[in-house]
């Protein structure tokens, strides 16, 4: 680790989880086929989360991009990507972060430019390092289906960690496991199940002993929809649980100043995507809106049980139980 410049900055002590995601990539062992399998679900608040695009981006120069992302967005934002190079990744973000470098390169800038132009995951990682701002701080898993690899950086603004591996998997739940970043850049727990991304860790890993060897992008679906909440010992869709509910938790636990840990917050898993390598070299993927687990949100049967948020009509939208979609590069 290197000296901390004076122009480095931090956040005030009541920063705020800024959303959440749940994400995983495996290969080798782990999966059914030997190849790559990686999946996303986007976690928001339910207003505004406007996600529900995919992107098909054919650059003058670089590599295709088939991306979910935002209206009008230059990346992918929340983020799940597969590129024509063979790269793929997504992130999940570290919450309770503190610190910026003002000067850096802004997130956006690094893994547009990554997905564009590396040819490799050497090239990735170091794009995605050099410069970095430490704006957004994530849990990013990369992949290269031409060799089977993945990889995890865990990347702070004064700590990150790379780990690679072809036989395995990674996972994100909104928690580092890199202690020195956890300790010396967040205000986060590490082994509180309590709290929504240990326990998710938690059961991630439980997931992986259950479906190890035999893990696709069926068990990916299921896996992105799953409601066992450790702490509790039992199914229970909520907070703490990998397709995540807060709008069904009673008694949320939260960090300093979490603006989520509120009985009923309404906010959640709003998608999932999952990819094999297989449909990567096709520039496709599995997608849909709404939570993975197929519960519907009706936003007027909200507001009527839950009256403290009725600031919110008007804004709160309606999430119905939508289907799995393949979505896939056009030939031109």
């Amino acid at each position: 680790m290197v000296g901390i410049p004076n122009r480095y900055v931090s956040w005030p002590s009541f920063q705020r989880k800024t959303g959440g995601c749940s994400a995983f990539i495996a290969t080798g062992k782990a999966t059914a086929d030997g190849r790559i399998v990686m999946a996303h679900n986007t976690w928001s608040q339910f207003v505004p989360a406007d996600t529900n695009v995919i992107i098909d981006l054919l650059p003058e120069k670089g590599t295709r991009i088939l991306m979910q992302g935002f209206p009008a967005g230059i990346h992918s934002g929340t983020d799940f990507f597969i590129c024509s190079s063979g790269l793929a990744g997504t992130e999940t973000t570290i919450d309770y972060f503190t610190g910026f470098d003002p000067d850096g390169i802004p997130e956006f800038v690094r893994i547009r430019k990554a997905m564009q132009y590396a040819h490799n995951l050497d090239e990735s990682l170091k794009i995605m390092i050099e410069g970095n701002n430490g704006g957004y701080a994530n849990t990013w898993l990369f992949d290269d289906i031409r060799s089977n690899e993945i990889a995890r950086l865990e990347l702070g603004l004064k700590c990150h960690s790379i780990e690679r591996t072809r036989d395995g998997f990674y996972c994100g739940s909104n928690i580092t496991e890199n202690i020195p970043l956890l300790r010396q850049e967040t205000e986060a727990d590490l082994d509180n199940i309590k709290h929504s991304d240990i326990a998710r860790r938690v059961r991630w890993l439980e997931l992986f002993d259950q479906w190890m060897g035999r893990i696709d992008v069926e068990r990916g679906k299921l896996m992105l929809g799953d409601h066992y909440d450790v702490y509790a010992g039992k199914e229970m869709p909520g907070d703490r649980t990998i397709c995540g509910h807060w709008e069904l938790a009673l008694d949320p636990a939260g960090n300093p100043g979490d603006s989520w840990a509120k009985p009923f917050y309404p906010a959640g898993a709003l998608d999932g995507k999952v990819v094999d390598a297989r449909m990567a070299q096709e520039m496709s993927f599995w997608a849909k809106w709404g939570s993975s687990c197929d519960i519907p949100f009706d936003a007027q049967k909200f507001l009527q049980e839950h009256r403290q948020y009725d600031y919110l009509k008007g804004y709160l939208k309606d999430r119905p139980t939508q289907p799995w979609t393949v979505f896939k590069s056009r030939s031109k």
